[in-house]
């Protein structure tokens, strides 16, 4: 198939790159001439503009960092709807608000492009390694078609309904997830201080009622477990910058909704304040430094 994507960034290029291996033909199009460059080299054809990448092509991949971006490239000048074929499928990947997301899908069905949003969940590692999660929104016949492309860059593809609700999966668990990394960060602050071994205190939750992926998978709190970013600096991970932007969407999209959102409110403002700090760099774990009595 003939592929053209858009953003190569820490989780696009691996996504393109997999999509390489697998055997399709790809062009690849970035505002960053030394990302194209990159995946040149890994075999893609590199393209200096949108109208470049899409020219011939089957399908169009996104992964952009916000709203605006998506907004842009679509429907900008020199931007997808104006330079790809018509009836061309378009699948944005990137993490937006549903609003965007269903406005754009809906400039696209004028266009005659069926177009599905599918966000992801599994991170860098995930999109190297080809096992990311991906959340769909898009009629059933057009999930149909997309999900054997999808299934080349992740490991679990998953239909949410239709145009939008990929995006609104995405918010709601990441906000679930924000909301149970403050609570074991305050919980394993809470029993430190308290004089509990830290790794004894997580056994117990882990085994018990609390336990949760945040306890018994990435616990933030240093030493406790290997192989997470509370165990190397923070570095790594999914940034705190990258949580607060999708507490954002999730309380302007409850905004809309009228629906309060209490504790993501809260969550939000705990990583503003983090953010305001200068920790929006690291990994979002390190959050339990606002709880965590150090010497």
């Amino acid at each position: 198939m003939k592929i053209a994507f858009i953003g190569l960034g820490n989780m696009g290029a691996p996504m393109a790159r997999n999509l390489l291996k697998a055997g399709h033909e790809l062009a690849a199009y970035d505002v960053l001439p030394r990302n194209v460059e990159a995946l040149a080299k890994a075999g893609a054809r590199p393209a200096g503009s949108i109208g470049e990448a899409v020219a011939g092509v089957d399908l169009v991949i996104t992964m952009l960092p916000s709203s605006p971006h998506v907004r842009s490239v679509y429907d900008g000048e020199g931007g997808v709807f104006a330079s790809a074929p018509r009836g061309v499928t378009l699948i944005d990947c990137s993490t937006i608000d549903p609003h965007t997301a269903r406005e754009v899908g809906a400039r696209a069905a004028e266009r005659g492009h069926p177009m599905a949003d599918a966000p992801v969940s599994g991170g860098t590692n995930g999109a190297e390694a080809g096992t990311l999660t991906f959340m769909v929104g898009a009629d059933e016949a057009l999930f149909a078609r997309i999900e054997p492309v999808l299934a080349q860059m992740g490991r679990k593809i998953v239909r949410c309904g239709e145009s939008g609700t990929g995006q609104v999966a995405k918010i709601c668990n990441n906000m679930l997830l924000a909301i149970s990394m403050i609570g074991v960060a305050e919980a394993m602050s809470l029993g430190a201080s308290l004089g509990i071994d830290p790794k004894v205190l997580a056994g117990i939750i882990n085994s018990s009622s609390g336990r949760c992926w945040s306890s018994d998978t990435y616990n933030p709190f240093p030493g406790v477990m290997d192989n997470v970013p509370a165990a190397r600096g923070y570095t790594g991970g999914f940034g705190s910058d990258l949580m607060l932007k999708d507490l954002g969407l999730a309380t302007d999209a409850a905004k809309q909704a009228r629906q309060p959102v209490v504790l993501g409110a809260a969550a939000e403002q705990l990583y503003r304040l983090f953010s305001a700090q200068g920790s929006g760099g690291l990994d979002f774990s390190a959050i339990i430094g606002l709880f965590r009595r150090t010497s």
